[in-house]
């Protein structure tokens, strides 16, 4: 049973009942955004933004200097992934869209309460920092509340728009930054607990059982061997793969031409190495996309049963997801792409670049944005079918239901 799907179906179905019984409430804007409106939270961030002022304003400083350096590096990172994606048909894209049912080279699967507790938190913690600084600088919040794109939800905060124009280009960058720079704090402080509290809380219970396997490269040793993915790799030859370093140093040692036997979940195979188109010394396999696959131990078992370690598991990847998903949504964020916070930290600086030009501003900032969009489009095209398809299974359910 796919489970994910299942609970897919569960969720929307819910959303859609809750849309139905609220419809008066929602704004539907070009008939695949709805937006509901509320008052919660609003009332925290300004009591939050009343608490030591000044170091506020010091961390909306150091916001923006974070946000025009993120600025600078996602920029850079997709125009060189996006070049080495066109000249190297095989190459990984530098933007992929972290959703159930889309997987991504070298992440695990992200499964649908994952993606919804993550989406929900990091969007949470992004737009209640936009509301402490709106705040901070005395703009008014009108409201708060959930956004739908058509399947993909989204969360917002409203400032009075026309008073924060009227501020300094300093006030609105530290607005306008607060948002990505709060996802990219929350996520380094994933990150520590993943390293510092998770992984030695697994460590107690789990142990490395091999090396999954979750890509086969076309027209290579291993798939002229008969390999197919995804399968668990637990020995080369007399080398054991049981964790990512023992697989490191197997894989090293081959060279081009050498018949090696791989020992998996699914049997032995037999194979000759090809060589490595980087360096034609090093020999070459045909796989990518790893990941260490482990067991729970048998002496953790015994003591706690089965549940509480796979709730430890179920744990450890939703700090993982919150990491990625901060990161990337922050990073993302700080594109000088059009209306999202990059885009309009883009233009106010556009606007002093030249000056208070507003012509020569808007049309530099339109021409970036337009840039930007390309590059994103090429990158996602090879994803954009695949969550087509995710996308419609559960509305084609529910749509036979109906029918």
């Amino acid at each position: 049973m796919n489970y994910d799907l299942a609970f897919a179906i569960l969720f929307y179905g819910l959303l859609l009942l809750f849309f139905f019984k609220n419809r008066k409430d929602f704004e539907v804007q070009g008939k695949i955004i709805a937006i509901y409106r509320t008052q919660l939270g609003i009332k925290w961030m300004e009591r939050l933004s009343r608490i030591f002022p000044t170091l506020w304003k010091f961390v909306g400083y150091i916001g923006v200097v974070f946000g025009f350096a993120g600025m600078a590096f996602i920029f850079y990172w997709l125009v060189k992934g996006t070049v080495k994606l066109i000249l190297e048909p095989a190459a990984i894209p530098a933007l992929a869209p972290v959703l159930p049912g889309i997987r991504v080279p070298g992440l695990p699967n992200l499964s649908f309460w994952h993606w919804v507790i993550a989406i929900f938190l990091v969007a949470a913690v992004h737009e209640f920092s936009h509301g402490i600084f709106a705040r901070l600088y005395n703009i008014r919040v009108k409201s708060s509340g959930f956004a739908l794109f058509g399947p993909i939800l989204g969360a917002f905060v409203e400032p009075d728009e026309k008073v924060l124009m009227k501020r300094s280009k300093g006030a609105q960058l530290s607005i306008l930054s607060a948002g990505p720079f709060s996802n990219l704090v929350f996520g380094v402080l994933c990150l520590i607990l993943l390293n510092f509290a998770m992984s030695p809380l697994l460590e107690k219970f789990y142990e490395a059982d091999g090396v999954k396997i979750k890509e086969i490269i076309r027209e290579s040793a291993a798939e002229d061997a008969g390999l197919k993915a995804p399968f668990v790799l637990t020995a080369i030859n007399d080398d054991l793969t049981t964790n990512g370093s023992a697989f490191l140093n197997a894989t090293a040692k081959l060279k081009p031409g050498q018949a090696i036997k791989l020992i998996t979940d699914k049997g032995e195979y037999n194979l000759v190495v090809g060589e490595n188109e980087e360096n034609k010394s090093k020999g070459f396999i045909g796989v990518r996309d790893f990941e260490i696959n482990t067991k729970i131990k048998e002496e953790a078992e015994a003591k706690y049963g089965s549940a509480l370690p796979k709730f430890i598991l179920w744990m450890n990847m939703l700090v993982f997801w919150l990491f990625i998903v901060n990161i990337g949504i922050g990073l993302f964020n700080l594109l000088p792409l059009g209306p999202i916070d990059g885009g309009r930290m883009f233009l106010v600086f556009s606007l002093a670049l030249f000056r208070n030009n507003e012509k020569r501003a808007h049309k530099f900032w339109g021409w970036v944005s337009f840039f930007c969009l390309s590059l994103i489009v090429i990158n996602l095209m090879p994803y954009l079918i695949k969550l087509l398809l995710f996308i419609a299974k559960p509305f084609l359910f529910l749509i036979g239901l109906l029918i």
